[in-house]
């Protein structure tokens, strides 16, 4: 299968410039840029589609330039926006540009520049004088063919700042640059970046002439079975950034998906090959309740995103739940685990006080029905005696003493 039959496969490529010439072009090298923005200090798994196709273009042989856009972030690209956004001071957005570059260079190989670059649009959009971008880029984008574009259009009736209106021309200036003076010859992007990737290919063939040989594409932007646009959970944004979202979180995200979607983002955030996908899926598909499509998503994307060791700890982290083993957890798993249980103790407690403070048991007498009935655990070692005092022996790490009524319901006290 080669790469075009490849990305079609995973669903990865929504609109063609034109499809033909696209397939021919991909058949040998290209240079092939896609465009990152540095609006937050981390991407995520919304953003994770077009690295991995990045990777999967790399992969193929093609040369691949990340931009960030150090330059376009100052503006703020209003695709996909309802309302103006806030724009960022400028040591935000350094600090976001550099974070975002930090995280490019972690997954695509940039070891040699005929492989792949980084680049910062800064470093050619802040030397253009601004009558020379008027007269040498703007002459050529007519008010009616930016006004037809869905990115604007779509925020007329809000209305739309003359600094975002320019935006497709900044980022349309960036492939003609990069033809120019990198031999990009394709421009990938999300679907909402259409009208974008589209205005600087006809930048590039006024300039050029109209047979320069450049194309773009996008892919879709990844919704869940229910439609839901991809890229959040309870718990927010699913950050790349180990510090923002963690590795056990995003495991735990994907192990627990639906069956469709599991199918579906074994293709996107996979290096598994169509053979190996369907082979997991009909598997599957003969008992679902074993989630073995959602087990091997969750183990390629943290083992691609974060690592083997992450991978390994995040397994640890859920076997421990999962058997009630809890009394070797590290104190930050601890704090992970159970950050929205965690209830103050006073020292000493005796174990039904425990319970009935951890609203574990309504009362004395259910506590000790509890405990007198084997469903009490504390740390991960059944506990029958009602008078047990919670001293320093049962605090982990000086401070914690976690508590399990049954088989799944946890509560967790700490000592200050």
């Amino acid at each position: 299968m080669n790469i075009y039959e490849d990305l079609r496969y995973r669903g990865l490529i929504k609109d063609f410039s034109n499809e033909e010439k696209i397939k021919e072009m991909l058949a040998k090298r290209q240079v092939i840029y896609c465009g990152f923005d540095p609006s937050a200090s981390s991407m995520h798994m919304g953003n994770f589609v077009m690295i991995m196709t990045l990777m999967r273009l790399q992969r193929a042989g093609h040369k691949i330039i990340g931009v960030v856009g150090g330059a376009t972030g100052m503006i703020g690209d209003p695709s996909g926006r309802s309302s103006e956004r806030n724009l960022l001071d400028g040591d935000s957005l350094s600090h976001n540009t550099a974070q975002i570059a930090a995280q490019l260079g972690k997954y695509l190989d940039l070891s040699d520049k005929n492989k792949g670059e980084m680049l910062n649009n800064y470093d050619w959009l802040s030397k253009i004088n601004i009558l020379h971008f008027l007269r040498d880029y703007g002459k050529y984008f007519t008010i009616n063919y930016m006004l037809a574009k869905d990115v604007v259009a779509r925020r007329l009736n809000e209305g739309i700042s003359y600094a975002e209106f320019s935006y497709m021309l900044l980022q349309s200036v960036d492939f003609l640059y990069l033809y120019n003076n990198h031999g990009v010859t394709m421009q990938i992007g999300g679907s909402d970046q259409w009208g974008n990737l589209v205005s600087g290919l006809d930048l590039i063939r006024k300039v050029k002439g109209s047979d320069a040989e450049v194309e773009v594409m996008t892919a879709h932007l990844l919704t869940n079975s229910e439609g839901v646009k991809f890229g959040k959970s309870v718990d927010g944004a699913l950050f790349i950034d180990p510090n923002k979202f963690s590795p056990y979180k995003l495991y735990q995200y994907f192990y627990n998906v639906g069956d469709e979607d599991a199918y579906k983002y074994l293709k996107v955030f996979t290096f598994l090959t169509k053979e190996e996908i369907e082979a997991i899926n009909k598997e599957h598909l003969k008992a679902p309740h074993l989630r073995l499509a959602q087990t091997r998503l969750a183990q390629e994307i943290l083992t691609i995103v974060h690592g083997k060791e992450a991978l390994e700890h995040a397994l640890k982290m859920s076997e421990a739940l999962f058997s009630g083993d809890v009394k070797d957890l590290k104190e930050e798993d601890i704090l992970e685990l159970f950050e929205d249980i965690i209830t103050p103790l006073e020292k000493n407690m005796k174990l039904e006080d425990a319970l009935i403070t951890l609203k574990a048991a309504t009362s004395k007498r259910e506590a000790r029905e509890l405990i007198n009935g084997n469903s009490i655990s504390v740390n991960g070692t059944k506990e029958k005696d009602p008078n047990l005092i919670l001293d320093e022996i049962y605090l982990l790490h000086g401070k914690y003493v976690i508590l399990k009524r049954g088989r799944r319901q946890y509560f967790v006290g700490a000592i200050n």
